[in-house]
């Protein structure tokens, strides 16, 4: 029993008698103990906080170019099913509202554009292109819409073709 007794007291870092721990230096300093615990999870922050902003902004960017691919897409089919040109531009606008809003997207960062290859965008045959812009925030800053960073800015444009028969 005195034996295992002793072996137990080594192992828990103290000396044969039980009076001086083993990690004491030649110099009478301690040991650095733990110290690889503190270090590891500075370095894990320090290194994987950026790591995660990164891959969060990275998936904005995605999902925002994901939405204006679907408002561009949906807003063309809308404009032309429409009979006239102004209820035609409502209708688109409010597609790309509702395809950006799926996504998560505010509609004031929105910019959208429509042309028509003829001059009339309702005549049969004729194409209309709709091009969409948005522009991506930097996700979790605290600031006003004032002073607001952007990530990055996304455009998709999509064109239809008037057809002869509605």
């Amino acid at each position: 029993m005195a034996r295992f007794r002793a072996r137990l007291i080594e192992t828990l870092g103290r000396g044969p008698l039980g009076r001086e721990p083993l990690c004491r230096q030649p110099d009478g300093h301690h040991h650095e103990r733990g110290s690889a615990v503190v270090e590891f999870t500075f370095l894990a922050l320090l290194l994987m906080v950026p790591l995660v902003y990164f891959i969060i902004t990275m998936s904005q960017i995605q999902g925002g170019s994901f939405a204006v691919v679907g408002a561009a897409d949906q807003a063309a089919k809308v404009y032309v099913a429409q009979a006239d040109g102004a209820t035609a531009q409502a209708a688109a606008e409010q597609a790309v509202a509702i395809a950006l809003a799926d996504f998560g997207h505010p509609v004031d960062g929105v910019r959208m554009a429509t042309t028509c290859s003829p001059g009339d965008c309702q005549a049969a045959g004729s194409a209309v292109t709709v091009t969409v812009s948005l522009t991506v925030p930097l996700p979790f800053l605290p600031f006003s819409n004032d002073f607001r960073l952007s990530a990055s800015e996304v455009e998709a444009s999509s064109t239809q073709l008037v057809g002869r028969f509605r």
